[in-house]
């Protein structure tokens, strides 16, 4: 059984253990209110006993010799234990929380550890570059030049968002080691990364860019040309 199951299964049946305690500790408390109740009528029933026993002679008015009975001794004493079980019951029931509390830390610790041992085997195992160059050269060869070389580094950068994904289906921001071999490309001089687009310009230097870098937040439609290749563009454009 793993960690998770075992949890779970503990989780399920304190419900039940709690109830059976809270029950317990309401029978305790109507147990002790009564007892209280029999106690304080006792106790006055006694020293209103005393007071005409003074007024009559009877007994001389020195509260040092004056105590209660017996039996109204015993019920404080009852009452007292009853209010320890009580306080006893509660201790477990605070105690069993917060085991289950620990535990359950203890499952999300053992939980990120293992989600940040797959992110770690994913940026090992997935080479977005290498994608990249693949495709950058077969989008260049043959009929389709750079149209094709679009298309593929969509594919790309779609492939690597669901790798991300996998990676990091919690969505929380990764803190993942670059690698030093690793292409750059774009006016930033960074990683692929996200979603960019490619200068039709056959001869730009740069050829990727991301879409933030150059100001776009869609695919363009037709050909695009980074702004190093915008002049020769407007040259071909003006023949």
């Amino acid at each position: 059984m793993s960690f998770l199951d075992e949890f779970q299964a503990n989780l399920e049946s304190l419900p039940n253990i709690l109830q059976k305690k809270y029950a317990l500790l309401h029978d305790l408390d109507k147990s002790l209110q009564e007892i209280q109740r029999q106690n304080e009528q006792r106790c006055d029933q006694e020293i209103d006993d005393f007071k005409r026993e003074v007024r009559a002679g009877n007994i001389t008015p020195n509260t040092s010799l004056i105590r209660f009975s017996d039996d109204a001794l015993d019920e404080q004493k009852h009452s007292i234990r009853i209010a320890d079980e009580k306080v006893a019951l509660a201790v477990q029931a605070y105690d069993l929380v917060d085991t289950h509390i620990q535990q359950l830390d203890q499952y999300l610790k053992s939980f990120d550890d293992e989600l940040r041992r797959e992110r770690e085997s994913v940026a090992t195992t997935t080479s977005p570059a290498t994608s990249l160059d693949a495709g950058t050269k077969s989008g260049r060869s043959g009929e389709g030049g750079r149209g094709g070389r679009k298309k593929t580094r969509l594919a790309t950068a779609a492939a690597t968002e669901t790798a991300t994904a996998v990676a990091n289906p919690t969505g929380m921001e990764l803190d993942l080691p670059v690698d030093p071999n690793e292409p750059t490309y774009c006016f930033c001089n960074q990683v692929s990364y996200g979603e960019m687009v490619a200068c039709d310009n056959p001869d730009c230097k740069i050829e990727w860019f991301h879409f933030g870098c150059v100001g776009l937040k869609e695919q363009p439609k037709g050909k695009w040309y980074c702004s190093d290749c915008a002049a020769p563009k407007n040259r071909r454009k003006g023949r």
